[in-house]
């Protein structure tokens, strides 16, 4: 069973890839956060198929998917839900948001004023909605999958830290290659349009239930002293850092566990290697730190940190 699903996963990348061109790594990386139980932030300049790809995988897993444009007049309500007054009864009734799905695509998602990313904080945490005295579960499974330009962009609000510590990991969409550009254009000059899936031929190969399965599967991948001694001394690293001003928490390091479990279950692997941790490492824990003034100012960035991190960390055999 464990082996036909994982299958199918193979099958959703290549569903995605009728529509997406050229980011083999993102589709990934939202396979993994999927798997992990996690959440996935997607970074990239206006043009990079962020919310194509949210749009095909959502499809290709056939999972209920609601869609919110994140824009500076958003109302905490218009993501959670909110009580509306019912004339007939008398009272007040909740009406659901579009939280409630198992795919939330949150576009542009640092469009909105902190206040309003922040309603998200206990449905991504708890997977739940309290309102009223009265909480509501989320279905199951539950997955934001955010865009964002980057932060230099125009019109853009930072996103707080404790909104950034829920999302499992940070995925930068960069421009395609030459060969991938051209693999793009050629599809729209044959008739794909983006706003029809249909037209890419974009099927739905799992469902629901078979993902659950996965994420239990996933998750009990094994994982040695070694390996989890390997994945404390990084995140150590991070935090004697001469960088760094704030290093990766113990909660970092364990959602750096979930996805390189995931990401070996994914591969077929029946325990975690060092090579899925050190695949892992920026995308899950980019996000998580923050430089000192100075690094930033001489063009130090996270990604940089955390690779000489990797060379300086004693690999276990």
């Amino acid at each position: 069973m464990t082996d036909s699903i994982r299958n199918q996963l193979a099958q959703v990348r290549a569903e995605v890839g009728k529509a997406v061109v050229g980011q083999d790594e993102a589709v990934e990386g939202v396979l993994v956060a999927l798997l992990s139980g996690g959440h996935v932030l997607l970074e990239g300049v206006p043009g990079t198929a962020k919310t194509l790809l949210v749009r095909t995988l959502s499809q290709a897993l056939n999972l209920d998917t609601k869609r919110v444009q994140f824009t500076p007049d958003l109302m905490p309500g218009d993501v959670t839900g909110s009580l509306v007054y019912d004339n007939r009864t008398g009272e007040f009734d909740f009406r659901e948001g579009p939280v409630f799905t198992n795919l939330l695509l949150a576009d542009e998602i640092n469009r909105t004023p902190p206040k309003t990313q922040s309603s998200l904080l206990e449905a991504m945490e708890e997977r739940q909605v309290s309102a009223d005295g009265v909480t509501r579960p989320l279905p199951e499974p539950f997955m934001v999958a955010a865009t964002m330009n980057p932060i230099e962009f125009e019109g853009t609000y930072s996103l707080p830290e404790a909104q950034l510590d829920r999302f499992l990991m940070k995925l930068v969409l960069d421009l395609p290659p030459r060969d991938a550009e051209f693999e793009v254009l050629r599809r729209h000059a044959a008739g794909f349009s983006p706003r029809n899936l249909n037209t890419a031929g974009v099927q739905a190969v799992i469902d629901r239930e078979e993902i659950l399965q996965a994420q239990q599967a996933s998750q009990q991948v094994q994982t040695t002293p070694e390996i989890l001694a390997y994945m404390v001394d990084l995140a150590r690293a991070t935090r004697q850092s001469p960088s760094v001003r704030m290093g990766v928490s113990p909660r970092g390091a364990t959602m750096l566990l979930r996805a390189a479990k995931a990401l070996a279950y994914l591969h077929g692997y029946p325990a975690v290697t060092p090579d899925h941790v050190q695949h892992l490492v920026q995308p899950v824990w980019r996000h998580r730190i923050a430089l000192e003034p100075e690094a930033e100012l001489e063009g130090v960035s996270a990604d940089s940190v955390l690779a000489s991190i990797m060379q300086q960390v004693q690999v276990p055999v």
